[in-house]
């Protein structure tokens, strides 16, 4: 069974910085990308950044040029740096990793999610 951890969420004031890290754990595993999502309270779930196995990137447009992905193949793990922290960045963000462990089949699997809050 696979499972992701993350850390570093946590309050910090705006203009501040965070780093989230998500490590993906098992046996066999086969990372085809790996990605941050946030949910605001009473807002659905949206895509903050994804980054695919060939280093390929994406953002959410009101991100861009604050926060950066980026990954670590030898420890299958992902990171999200966030700068110049906004209020409305405050959610709960859940890493996701579309991965093959073993014999099972290629899925998508989601961390426990961190608290990130951004006091005004």
């Amino acid at each position: 069974q696979g499972d992701l951890v993350e850390s570093g969420g946590g309050l910090v004031p705006s203009g501040g910085s965070l780093r989230l890290s998500c490590a993906a754990s098992g046996s066999s595993i086969t990372i085809y990308g790996m990605g941050w999502y946030r949910q605001a309270p009473g807002k659905e779930r949206e895509l903050v950044a994804s980054i695919n196995w060939n280093g390929v990137t994406k953002y959410l447009d009101s991100v861009k040029d604050r926060f950066t992905i980026s990954r670590d193949f030898a420890k299958n793990t992902v990171y999200l740096q966030m700068n110049s922290l906004k209020p409305e960045d405050t959610a709960v963000y859940y890493c996701n990793a579309d991965m093959v462990l073993g014999l099972l089949p290629r899925y998508e699997y989601w961390g426990q999610g961190a608290q990130v809050t951004v006091s005004s």
